[in-house]
């Protein structure tokens, strides 16, 4: 019998990356990276379709675009904690050629409303994401793309709403994702570290946002330094540094305490198992939140899980790494799609960037 396992919150990437500044901020300051700029990338791009807004179970209105032939194979992206559907870009612009390309923001992030009643749960974007499904893809397959947090919220499907789970997800692309003890793993000493032995989970996410907010505040050089160390490979593109740490800025502090408290709270390894269809794991070489030996555990857990390891990558492989990311998202989909679902001849696109 499989070794029951707890789904690690690998989309609290930013809170694990503000945690590590605590032990990792001295020296830091002290050999600050000056790298020779690079033009900013217009990460701001976005899929030309607005398929919303979609409201969700609770009322709460969800930003949702699209890109592609809307009769190809569709994929549903889902970004992880403290980001927005921007993360993507390079996949919508690659994949779209050939498949029909969905990207939503969760609910307090991007251009997704704030829930009225503040519920900032997984399980509760795992919902959303049910209702995204159930508004564009009624009847129809859907390969779901999850980073991080989006990773996880995808699998909460199989508790919340079993039916979409069950009917509509043909497989599970998990970028940035993995298996472990959660508040007792990788995010213990974390909390540990910022709270009082018996305090709360929200008490160390308060601080965590706090520690945030300063990093945030200090030199360009430095805050950028930081967000290297912890979320990247070590040749990330310094633009792409940059958008994740614009992200970062912009994010609420709703979604850094609330969000991040109710996400170290989350319990799923219970329906790890309900996870019946293919599934695709990867993890960067480099990722410190959740390193491969982890992935390789989470696609072990998995009934029909199968695991790649992105190299050079960190936490946010399809960011640094995009073309290989894109790469295997594209035999995934070959490799799982119905039959009876014909796909249309491939057209040419011109790429962004091209990263290897």
């Amino acid at each position: 019998m499989r070794k029951r396992t707890a789904l690690i919150a690998g989309g609290v990437a930013g809170g694990v990356a503000v945690g590590a500044v605590a032990s990792a901020v001295g020296r830091t300051v002290s050999r600050r990276r000056h790298e020779q700029a690079e033009p900013a990338g217009p990460w701001w791009d976005l899929p030309p379709e607005d398929l919303g807004p979609i409201r969700t179970f609770d009322g709460t209105r969800l930003a949702v675009r699209a890109a592609g032939d809307p009769d190809a194979p569709m994929l549903l992206f889902v970004h992880g904690f403290s980001l927005d559907m921007t993360t993507w870009r390079e996949q919508w612009i690659d994949l779209s050629a050939d498949h029909r390309c969905v990207l939503m923001d969760h609910r307090g992030h991007g251009a997704s409303e704030h829930p009225a009643g503040g519920d900032l749960s997984v399980r509760s974007m795992g919902r959303d994401i049910a209702a995204v499904l159930d508004a564009v893809a009624p009847d129809r397959p859907v390969v779901i793309v999850g980073h991080s947090m989006g990773a996880i919220a995808a699998l909460a499907m199989a508790e919340v709403r079993p039916d979409v789970m069950a009917t509509s997800v043909a497989g599970l692309v998990l970028v940035g994702a993995a298996a472990s003890e959660l508040v007792r793993g990788a995010m213990g000493s974390i909390t540990d570290l910022l709270r009082p032995r018996l305090g709360s989970l929200t008490s160390a996410a308060r601080r965590v946002d706090r520690l945030r907010k300063a990093v945030l505040a200090s030199p360009t050089d430095l805050r950028g330094a930081v967000v290297r160390l912890t979320q990247f490979g070590p040749d990330a593109p310094s633009d792409v540094v940059d958008h994740v740490v614009r992200l970062a800025e912009r994010a609420s502090s709703d979604v850094w305490i609330e969000g991040l408290a109710q996400l170290l709270d989350t319990d799923l390894r219970h329906v790890l198992a309900r996870a019946t269809m293919p599934a695709l794991v990867i993890v960067g070489e480099h990722d410190r939140v959740t390193p491969p030996a982890s992935g390789v555990q989470l696609a072990a857990a998995l009934p029909a899980g199968r695991f790649v390891l992105a190299e050079g990558a960190g936490h946010i492989a399809m960011m640094e790494r995009p073309a290989t990311v894109d790469r295997e998202i594209r035999a995934f989909v070959r490799s799982v799609w119905p039959a009876t679902h014909p796909r249309p001849p491939r057209r040419s696109v011109t790429r962004a960037r091209e990263r290897r």
